[in-house]
């Protein structure tokens, strides 16, 4: 999950993993895979880095998690 700022400054989680596109018409507009958008108020680029964080993030987990199982 990332989180993204409303354009009434409330804060919300966003499943990364639903994320289809991130556009800036000239607000960010993030489209989801069941087809709905998001309008937010962060840019396009600090949603990606957040994106890639939270991945970066679930890959460490999952290779922390294969090194404890694979030692057992």
């Amino acid at each position: 999950m990332i989180q993204v700022t409303r354009f009434d400054r409330s804060k919300y989680l966003l499943n990364a993993e639903l994320i289809v596109r991130v556009e800036a018409t000239p607000d960010t507009v993030i489209t989801l895979a069941n087809g709905d958008s998001v309008v937010v108020r962060d840019s396009c680029d600090e949603i990606v880095n957040r994106v890639l964080d939270y991945r970066r993030a679930v890959a460490a987990t999952t290779a922390g998690a294969l090194s404890t199982s694979l030692e057992d």
